[in-house]
């Protein structure tokens, strides 16, 4: 396992994360690493996504991950790596992406929801894909039934995961970790409330370590 994909497992929660403003980028990953998730999934959603990765990898704090997300595209891809994203998610399975990362030493983590897509992952090397939206396509009962033909797969599910489910979803020993924007809405990222950002962040650490018993 990568030291990238060490740490997302550590810490248990990707934060799904969009940035309309550039400059709230720095003071929400300090805020997020004072709760305990130095992690950011920065979703290419908005034209700032990628200055908002460049100043988070330019503080250059061994202890902060950044990654792009929402990545649909090779020209998305290669963008974000040159910004300083440490990791790349994809809402499904692009063989283009997934190759090119594995290429160039870049942990990704594709949408995988079907046994097609999951096989297609694993000829490709790799063992950690994203499901998602897991609340539509059948959260732990799927992942519970895919984890029989594929027992070295782990899961990093989004959508529909929060702080009431959390513990469910980490209890299953095929999940590697979750994502979620709960912990920082774009509401709360917008006013400013990186108090309430840095709370929710501990709250959602304390969950991950009082199933993994850290």
């Amino acid at each position: 396992m990568s030291k990238v994909m060490d740490i997302l497992e550590q810490v248990g929660v990707i934060p799904v994360v969009v940035i309309e403003n550039e400059n709230d980028a720095t003071p929400l990953i300090k805020a997020m690493k004072d709760g305990g998730i130095p992690v950011a999934e920065v979703t290419l959603r908005t034209p700032v996504a990628l200055g908002a990765i460049r100043q988070v990898a330019a503080l250059a704090d061994p202890d902060i991950v950044v990654g792009a997300g929402s990545v649909t595209t090779i020209e998305q891809c290669r963008e974000a790596v040159r910004a300083g994203a440490q990791f790349i998610v994809s809402p499904g399975f692009c063989e283009e992406v997934v190759k090119f990362c594995v290429e160039h030493g870049v942990d990704v983590i594709p949408g995988c929801v079907t046994p097609t897509e999951i096989i297609k992952a694993v000829a490709c090397g790799i063992n950690t894909v994203k499901f998602f939206p897991a609340n539509i396509y059948g959260g732990l009962s799927a992942m519970k039934a895919l984890n029989g033909p594929f027992p070295r797969v782990s899961f990093v599910p989004t959508g529909g995961v929060n702080g009431d489910n959390l513990k469910e979803y980490l209890k299953a020993p095929y999940i590697r970790a979750v994502g979620g924007s709960w912990i920082c809405s774009k509401k709360d990222i917008a006013n400013g409330d990186f108090d309430h950002i840095t709370a929710l962040c501990r709250a959602a650490r304390e969950s991950v370590d009082a199933v993994r018993n850290v």
